[in-house]
């Protein structure tokens, strides 16, 4: 080791240490440490692959454990746990290529994992380590389900919770769902149906993603965009099959509104927001055209524009809408009905891309718009989903782009009814122009005009006449008529639809080459546009913003007269008075939607949490007793799911074939268990409650314990929204794992288990370490230790053929893997931390580069010859010494350095800037090794900021420095405010605003003691020469500027 630390030695003795003193233990309430305030630091649950960590893995851990031990040093009484999410198609697809059951593949992985996690050094508290397949933890996830299955949501029900909060809505046992008279009086069957109409979890029949090759449904995020799964790359067929469902979505207010209270990235809330996708508008019933009872059907649409309902013509159904084979036409049954076969295979994803091309038919069948009374055809496209909204859409084409695009595709009309001011102004004018003002002669120039004053004094249609008005009397006074205006004003061109802005490309342009651009070359094109609607056909594109309703003049005959004429108002109260006269008229409603859709919750998989469930003879619904959980898997040596190549086949579990596990009887009867199992997140929704009380068998959570780890306090015992403290982890988990947990733990809270109303109060987001991936000439991926590095680039060892370097993600199939126990192995788990944390900005993507390593790795040889020398140099793998120049005094020099790196280590890792703390702990690294001597307790101190990032060797020097205890207990140190205060700083110093110059004045010096020492400066001097100084400009603390005469 030459005359370094021998840190294989050093770090396997504190890991040892560590583990045998349970050093991360925490306390709960009623223990000893308990009194402390608490801090609850969460990783997100890993999951345990067979490939073990690579060096991207452990950043948030590392991360997560500085701030751990930073806060029990701070005096905190840490939860730091850690577990495996274990359950899933990952671990079983593994266990089907080695052939080896999931349960012994799973433990070998999780064996794997913790071994190298605590080579990193990581403090957890193994104490309270689980994995989602033991029965001790998968009983608890059964029993969440049957809580969840056994309630409804009331929306209307107002309660106050133990911090004293009023909500609204709640999860409420299903015994207290109030049925109507006449359903109970049709039996205990019908009450049954009823109560599952309203059961948080339920059964239905619906459009899932089918994969036969890997014999099970994938959820949306399993599937990637081309409709083929992310494990394996298989095709992917969208069919109905009988599924359980969570029903998340009554809850998707109230996770809306909650978000507003938690300390998230704003980036990250804004996800969540889309995802749950809330939407204000109106349903909108529309009759179909039709005779017989067929024309007494209607097709009830949601939409979030109900003031375009003018420019409806013609309207979309899911190719899954119950109505499309009935009113589909004989003539067109045969296209339909193809069309309906090919989007079933489709994913949603595939069918709703932003980059599709949009496809649809026509089933031959008519409805009426209820506002002009008018014919529109009815048609069926894949873009349109049944899980939002009603599975039915009115298709506005001039103000939706996909409508756009279809109606252009097939000559479907295209119809105007909203503007944005400008356009809406020359509809006006289109429509109420006086005879001269139409004249050839004068029409573009009184336009021009007209446009002009509308948009320099942001006129609204009420103004138009008015102003109009007054543009005709200007130009018919005394003088030359004006010229048709060259310019108009920025922002007015971005109010035209697309083809304008982009072909004339420019804010400063003339009003006629706009009119040219439309096609009005005369008046009447003018007109019959703007009678037509037919602007936007114009433009080739939708206009979709807010803007002023033309086109929608309501109908004589309607029952509220007047209250259906939308012309003139903005969108906004459009929106509102077409919603009121929907209502009068029992034609609509208005409402809110989501883009959220329950929950999916079932897999045909044999690796998973089997459900709680079992079937009567007569189909009806028995949940098993909560004192016979856990129902365990059985054991199966055949565990593969029934695969095939037909997309027609029909699904199959695993399960299905314990034949003796599968049937159950109980006083004669004969019941069935339900042969799905639960989908991989089950286990990880609730995984941060049980670490609060793992090794309870009586309940799922302690209520003491709840209140103390997840009470919603801070360590001053204010209120705050989430109980975990930090949660650490990529953003890859960012929107379903986030938004699934919080579902849950809402529930639980309605129920009473738990106290507060939010899982999370703060979470951060690591960035991702990437890696150089080297191909040859063919495009394969050459691994690292078939590479020769050189000056000039990467070679194949074997060919000698430079290499093409790319950066990107770690992955086995790059071969860009690094192994953090190579890293390790040759550098050390202190070294491995601080690189890690030194390579940029925590929550910013970097690549990993090996060779910069060496730069963090020589700084903790320096501060271990700092503290430490060998006794005989010519010894080195001898005994060691306390370095001579280590003395009791302080060295005043270095005592105001070290209070500023406390200062700013402390600040940094509450901000959670790691890099630049463990920068400014090496500023003072190489300044104590430039002075003569080191106050021993100055070392002592120090060491207390490096130990969060470097654990072992700091915990070793502590030791030698013979500390009376741990450096853990001895705690954070602090500093003095006044030897943090600088007592000069540096100021530039312009002359006339030019920088000539810097001194150096004292924090505390007045303007005209900043002037004098200015002018003393050489530089300074020669720039002003004899010219007095006129004023003197002062930016406190940094800037001078002397303005001569």
């Amino acid at each position: 080791m030459g005359a370094n630390y021998n840190f294989r030695e050093i770090e396997l003795k504190w890991q040892r240490t560590w583990a045998r003193e349970r050093a991360a233990r925490a306390a709960n309430p009623g223990e000893p440490g308990s009194e402390r305030p608490k801090f609850y630091v969460l990783d997100f649950f890993p999951y345990p692959s067979g490939a073990g960590l690579h060096v991207g893995h452990p950043l948030g851990y590392i991360a997560s454990d500085i701030i751990a031990r930073y806060m029990r040093m701070r005096g905190h009484n840490v939860l730091h746990p850690m577990g495996w999410d274990a359950f899933g198609l990952p671990a079983e697809q593994y266990a089907i290529e080695t052939g080896v059951h999931p349960r012994e593949t799973t433990r070998r992985n999780i064996a794997t994992y913790k071994r190298q996690l605590e080579m990193i050094g990581l403090g957890y508290d193994w104490d309270r380590e689980l994995a989602t397949c033991d029965e001790n933890y998968y009983r608890w996830t059964q029993w969440i389900f049957l809580k969840i299955f056994n309630s409804w949501y009331d929306p209307e029900w107002r309660w106050v919770d133990a911090d004293g909060r009023t909500v609204v809505g709640a999860a409420r046992p299903i015994e207290e769902l109030p049925v109507p008279a006449d359903v109970r009086a049709r039996g205990q069957q019908a009450i049954e149906e009823y109560q599952a109409e309203h059961r948080l979890a339920y059964l239905a029949e619906v459009p899932v993603n089918w994969c036969p090759a890997l014999g099970t449904v994938l959820s949306n995020e399993e599937v990637t965009n081309e409709g083929r799964s992310e494990r394996g790359n298989h095709p992917v067929y969208r069919r109905p099959m009988r599924q359980w469902m969570l029903r998340i979505t009554e809850y998707a207010q109230r996770l809306l509104d909650d978000l507003e209270g938690l300390d998230w990235p704003e980036p990250i809330k804004q996800m969540q927001r889309n995802w749950i996708g809330r939407s204000e508008g109106a349903y909108v019933d529309f009759r179909l055209d039709a005779p017989g009872d067929l024309g007494r059907q209607v097709i009830r649409v949601f939409t979030t524009r109900p003031d375009t309902l003018f420019g409806a013509t013609y309207m979309v159904l899911a190719p899954e809408h119950r109505l499309v084979p009935i009113i589909t036409t004989d003539l067109h049954r045969d296209i339909v009905n193809a069309y309906v076969a090919e989007a079933r295979q489709k994913s949603e994803l595939d069918r709703t891309a932003e980059t599709k091309v949009k496809t649809g038919v026509f089933t031959g069948a008519y409805a009426i718009n209820p506002v002009n009374r008018q014919r529109v055809p009815i048609w069926v496209a894949d873009y349109v989903l049944m899980g939002y909204g009603t599975g039915s859409i009115m298709s506005v084409p001039a103000h939706d782009e996909r409508d756009f695009e279809l109606a252009r595709e097939f000559g479907i009309p295209i119809r105007d009814v909203v503007y944005p001011a400008t356009v809406a102004a020359m509809h006006y004018f289109a429509q109420a122009a006086p005879a001269e003002a139409q004249a050839e002669s004068e029409w573009r120039d009184v336009l021009a005009d007209f446009l002009d004053a509308v948009a320099a004094g942001d006129v609204a249609p009420p103004g138009f006449a008015q102003t109009l008005q007054q543009v005709l009397a200007r130009r018919g006074g005394p003088g030359p008529a004006p010229r048709a205006s060259e310019l108009f004003a920025d922002g007015v061109l971005k109010q035209l639809p697309g083809l304008i802005e982009r072909e004339l490309g420019h804010t400063r342009v003339a009003w006629p080459d706009v009119f040219d651009k439309l096609g009005f070359r005369s008046f009447e094109d003018l007109r019959d546009c703007f009678q037509k609607g037919e602007f936007c056909t114009r433009t080739g594109e939708a206009y979709t913003d807010l803007g002023f309703n033309v086109n929608s003049p309501g109908e004589p005959g309607d029952h509220f007269p007047g209250q259906s004429n939308l012309n003139g108002l903005h969108t906004l109260e459009a929106k509102q008075r077409i919603t009121a006269w929907l209502e009068s008229s029992n034609l609509g409603e208005g409402t809110v939607q989501y883009k959220l859709r329950d929950w999916l919750f079932s897999r045909q998989r044999y690796w998973g949490e089997p459900f709680p469930i079992l079937y009567r003879p007569d189909g009806g619904i028995e949940p098993v007793p909560e004192a016979e959980l856990p129902v365990r898997l059985p054991d199966m040596e055949d565990f593969r799911p029934e695969t095939s190549d037909d997309p027609n086949s029909q699904p199959g579990s695993p399960l299905a074939r314990a034949k003796e596990w599968q049937v159950v009887e109980r006083d004669g009867v004969k019941y069935r268990r339900e042969l799905n199992t639960m989908p991989q997140w089950a286990g990880s929704c609730w995984y941060y409650i049980r670490f609060c009380d793992p090794r309870n068998a009586a309940r799922f959570i302690d209520p003491q314990a709840e209140r103390y780890w997840l009470g919603g306090r801070t360590a001053g015992g204010a209120p705050q929204l989430g109980g975990v403290d930090l949660y650490m982890g990529g953003a890859e988990h960012a929107v379903l794992h986030l938004l699934y947990a919080r579902f849950w733990h809402k529930v639980l809270y309605d129920l009473g288990y738990l106290s507060t109303p939010e899982p999370f109060h703060k979470l951060f987001n690591q960035g991702m370490i990437t890696a150089y991936a080297y191909q040859d000439a063919r495009g394969v991926y050459i691994h690292y230790n078939d590479i020769d590095f050189r000056e000039d680039g990467a070679y194949h060892k074997q060919t000698g053929e430079k290499l093409t370097e790319t950066n990107a993600k770690m992955s086995k199939t790059l071969r860009n893997v690094v192994n953090p126990d190579h890293i390790i192995e040759e550098y050390g788990a202190d070294t491995l931390r601080l690189y890690e944390m030194y390579m940029g900005p925590l929550e910013a993507s970097k690549p990993w580069n090996t060779r910069d390593i060496i730069g963090v790795h020589r700084f903790l040889q320096r501060v271990w010859r700092l503290i430490v020398q060998p006794v005989d140099e010519n010894d080195p793998e001898g005994a060691w010494r306390i370095n001579p120049k280590l003395v009791d005094k302080d060295n005043e020099a270095l005592e105001r350095l070290l209070h500023k790196t406390i200062q700013k280590v402390g600040s940094d890792i509450q901000r959670f800037s790691l890099n630049t703390a463990i920068a400014q702990m090496i500023v003072w690294v190489n300044e104590a090794g430039k002075a003569q001597t080191v106050g021993r307790g100055q070392c002592a101190r120090f060491l207390k900021l490096l130990a969060p990032f470097a654990p072992h060797i700091s915990e070793e020097l502590w030791s030698r420095l013979e500390q009376p205890r741990s450096i853990v207990e001895d705690g954070w140190p602090g500093f003095d405010p006044a030897l943090v205060k600088d007592d000069v700083i540096e100021m530039a110093v312009q002359v006339n605003g030019k920088v000539r110059g810097r001194i150096q004045a004292p924090v505390d010096a007045d303007d005209a003691e900043l002037t004098r020492l200015a002018l003393q400066n050489e530089a300074i001097a020669k720039a002003v020469a004899d010219r007095p100084v006129r004023k003197t400009i002062v930016a406190k603390g940094r800037l001078i500027n002397l303005i001569l005469a």
